[in-house]
């Protein structure tokens, strides 16, 4: 197991808390990101509720920065899905079946990749 899904695992259970960056009190999933990552950098300021009255590809921009684009996702790897009006909820790729994300009303869980077949996904390999 790669040392980024270790770290991403040691968030499940974290609550859900936009912009927040502490384990085990709270994040987001961009927030999730920064910290698993170990991204020391400040992204600006988001709306959680950017995908409803924005096609800004905000998020879509920070990951162009700190990662590239890739075709078939490998385990560690960041998954970006279309919610709304734009890519703005991201995922840890954890293998073909599983993600690790932060939601809200749920904080970070694993997911289903399932769950998230009617959407439209990118993915991205962090440098």
């Amino acid at each position: 197991m790669s040392a980024i899904i270790k770290e991403a695992y040691t968030w499940l259970g974290t609550p859900y808390h936009p912009h927040a960056r502490i384990k085990g009190a709270g994040c987001d999933c961009a927030t999730l990101l920064l910290e698993v990552f170990n991204i020391n950098e400040d992204v600006g300021h988001y709306s959680p509720e950017r995908h409803f009255h924005s096609s800004e590809e905000q998020y879509l921009g920070w990951l162009n920065k700190f990662g590239e684009e890739v075709d078939t996702p490998e385990p560690g790897d960041v998954a970006i899905f279309k919610i709304g009006r734009c890519f703005s909820h991201s995922a840890i790729v954890v293998d073909k079946k599983t993600l690790i994300h932060s939601h809200i009303g749920q904080g970070v869980v694993l997911a289903n990749v399932a769950d998230f077949a009617k959407r439209e996904v990118k993915y991205f390999r962090m440098r």
